[in-house]
């Protein structure tokens, strides 16, 4: 493909760990195609992730989630209707060299069909019969490698030999001045633990009262500080936390944009977290060694994406499941907070952070 002069669409439209998980492809795609211009659909939860990327000519952002919400709480039928006919229209507008699908599900699948292009490429294993929708499928091996290195298969594809990329969230001045004033009261010279305890499937969770325990030991017994992190809908939970804790800790969810976030874990020196779009986004980063809570899922494929990263799990033969709903959840369960303590202060010891 000598014509560096291309239109490209990618369609990656969620959720926020699978939107991170696709910018090495953007990277190494711009860099064979310097003059090239990459738009890219997305929804709007992890819309921020990409908002302003310098490789990113234009931001479709698709409002599917706001659509139903407004169909099934206000019944406004006719104003989402117009909507979804114009935002379709806008997409018809450009015709593209290359349209990418990433998502592989039948709601990318449509997008794909109705979006002008020449070349319509996705992984051969599409869901939901996905793949009908394009003229090009790119086989993989291994169907079980991580989400990156599956995507970097169609960047090979289309001739990419060159795969260095950092896969970091972009921030600006203006995000870590306001990362920056909210960690005033911290003072400098500290070391920064962020702590990510909800996610939202139920097998997923830990307990409020283990991270409260595990939280007052890093405080009391390697002298960190424990920021909480989160969104605006974990506010109640991380309260309560904080509430059952000896010692005080920052909760700053439901306070940060997801570039500000990004920019707030690279201050820190450790991440927890369950798997969750939070996870990814401190592992895209370059400073933290993100510590991982995994039970019903797989670490394999959509743990923290790096070598330094560490999961911690229970090691059941249930596991991984999938299942969001549990009346045992042992997996998570056993679990203990010395497991996930010992990790910590082994990171901060290697990397002479206490």
């Amino acid at each position: 493909m000598k014509n560096n002069n291309l239109n490209i669409l990618i369609i990656k439209l969620s959720a926020i760990g699978d939107v991170v998980h696709s910018l090495p492809f953007l990277e190494v795609l711009k860099d064979r195609f310097p003059l090239s211009k990459i738009d890219w659909v997305v929804e709007e939860d992890a819309s921020g992730i990409i908002e302003d990327h310098p490789d990113i000519d234009q931001l479709i952002v698709f409002p599917r989630k706001s659509w139903i919400k407004r169909i099934m709480k206000k019944g406004e039928y006719r104003s989402v209707g117009k909507e979804v006919a114009n935002f379709l229209k806008e997409l018809k507008k450009k015709k593209y060299d290359i349209i990418v699908d990433l998502q592989g599900l039948f709601k990318s699948g449509i997008l794909t069909f109705i979006a002008r292009g020449r070349r319509k490429i996705a992984l051969n294993r599409g869901r939901e019969a996905s793949s009908i929708f394009v003229n090009e499928r790119v086989a993989i091996r291994d169907p079980n490698i991580h989400a990156p290195e599956r995507y970097l298969y169609i960047a090979r594809y289309l001739g990419v030999t060159e795969l260095d990329w950092d896969g970091q969230i972009p921030f600006d001045n203006t995000d870590k001045k306001y990362v920056n004033h909210l960690l005033q009261e911290i003072g400098n010279g500290r070391t920064l633990i962020a702590v990510n305890p909800m996610a939202k499937w139920e097998t997923k969770l830990w307990g409020l009262d283990r991270f409260a325990c595990l939280a007052d030991r890093i405080k009391e017994e390697l002298g960190a500080v424990v920021i909480f992190t989160g969104s605006e809908s974990d506010t109640k939970a991380i309260k309560t936390i904080l509430s059952r804790m000896n010692t005080s800790a920052l909760n700053l969810a439901g306070k940060t944009t997801l570039k500000e976030l990004a920019y707030l874990y690279q201050q820190c020196a450790v991440v927890i977290s369950t798997d969750t779009g939070p996870m990814h986004v401190a592992a895209a980063m370059t400073s933290p060694v993100v510590i991982a809570l995994f039970g019903p899922t797989s670490p394999f494929k959509t743990g923290p994406y790096g070598s330094k990263h560490r999961v911690i799990r229970a090691g059941l033969e249930c596991s991984p499941c999938f299942k969001k709903k549990c009346d045992d959840m042992s997996c998570m369960k056993q679990i203990t907070v010395d497991m996930v303590f010992d990790a910590v202060k082994e990171v901060l010891t290697s990397t002479q952070k206490l």
